[in-house]
């Protein structure tokens, strides 16, 4: 939960604060500090998020009550201060209190912000035995790899199926109708230009998902080959600066809807989705390219012209070398991408030696929640 607060939190808990009740025709509770609005706090928010044990189930701070048991122009019988609380009765007599302080930190965010890449920018690496046994320095990782959507892990086994043990930081895997582990090598079953020597474009795996897998984790395990480097490609920043630039083809890759297929002799997947998503409050939370899974749509559809133009523009900018991050990927190394953000891309190669890559996919609220869990077990051991 966000509450409208534009000033730090600090001073806003130095002084007293003073209530606001307004006029009777209010719906909210206004709480003033140091001269300036702090928390503007409607009367049904404050009853459905009441805390005492008979609106949550104890055991689990579940809610249990329902907001429809009471009516629509609810207000308190009285409202007062006891310290730092805020003590609301209701008509029923029930009484709620709340702490300030608590208040004020559901504006924080849940986690750092994304953070748009350098011009130099290059993938951290963290060690493998680290990751996987050392919680603060998997909580490091974990916290870069949220802001810059991307890291290496370094040093990992060069054994088939390692991916396995990532779960216990990672979540569990995500499997799909292919492998559950994927093996990308030129000598084995070829389904899609991966299992070639080809270059590989710039691109998110699964855009032929209503909702693709949201982390890949690519697992080299053996590279002797000339060529194949590794790139990546933040593209919410390139989106960012098409919106900055041409705002209208940013709303059209917002809005129209293209069609992404991928198949084999078993199993087929498609979805229709436009190539731009963003929440509510307008911000970016998935791109959606893949020039190989991009279907042939109807050139009569409304709008297509326009999309075109806007496509063209987009992948232009998606496929600038200047907006590549490049790098070689050694056997037992584990790229870690935010799939949802960041396009991941291959150099061709000269396919005289081995280059054996698996990879497999996870959840981004998994790994997420891994790192709210690994910071209040270090505040716990830190009392």
């Amino acid at each position: 939960m966000r509450l409208e607060n534009t000033t730090p939190i600090a001073p806003m808990l130095n002084g007293t604060p003073r209530i606001e009740l307004g006029a009777s025709d209010a719906t909210s509770v206004k709480v003033e500090m140091n001269g300036f609005r702090m928390l503007d706090l409607p009367y049904l928010w404050l009853r459905d998020n009441c805390l005492c044990d008979d609106c949550r189930v104890s055991e689990t701070q579940e809610k249990r009550f329902m907001l429809s048991d009471v009516p629509a122009d609810l207000s308190p019988l009285s409202v007062a201060l006891d310290d730092s609380e805020l003590v609301i009765t209701w008509p029923d007599q029930h009484c709620t209190r709340f702490v300030l302080e608590d208040i004020v930190a559901l504006s924080a965010p849940r986690h750092d912000p994304a953070m748009a890449w350098a011009p130099d920018f290059a993938p951290r690496y963290f060690d493998w035995s680290l990751f996987l046994h050392d919680d603060i320095a998997a909580a490091e990782a974990i916290s870069t790899f949220l802001i810059d959507g991307a890291i290496v892990i370094n040093s990992a086994p060069q054994d088939s199926e390692t991916l396995e043990l990532l779960s216990p930081r990672l979540g569990p895997i995500r499997e799909l109708l292919f492998d559950r582990i994927h093996n990308v090598l030129v000598d084995t079953h070829v389904y899609n230009v991966a299992h070639t020597p080809f270059a590989l474009p710039p691109h998110n795996d699964f855009a032929s998902y209503s909702f693709p897998p949201t982390v890949q984790a690519l697992h080299m395990l053996e590279n002797d080959v000339e060529g194949g480097k590794s790139i990546i490609v933040d593209s919410w920043g390139v989106a960012e600066d098409l919106r900055r630039d041409r705002p209208d083809y940013f709303e059209t890759l917002c809005e129209f809807a293209v069609p992404f297929r991928e198949f084999d002799e078993t199993n087929e997947t498609f979805a229709v989705e436009p190539i731009i998503k963003c929440d509510t409050k307008g911000r970016i939370i998935s791109v959606r390219f893949s020039n190989q899974l991009m279907q042939t749509m109807d050139p009569m559809k409304e709008g297509v012209k326009t999309f075109y133009q806007a496509y063209h523009e987009f992948c232009r900018r998606i496929t600038d070398p200047t907006r590549h991050c490049t790098f070689r990927l050694e056997g037992g190394q584990i790229l870690l991408v935010a799939a949802h953000r960041i396009l991941h891309a291959r150099e061709a190669f000269n396919p005289v030696g081995k280059r054996h890559l698996q990879d497999a996919y996870f959840e981004l609220d998994n790994i997420a929640n891994k790192l709210i869990l690994l910071q209040r077990n270090a505040k716990v051991s830190h009392v």
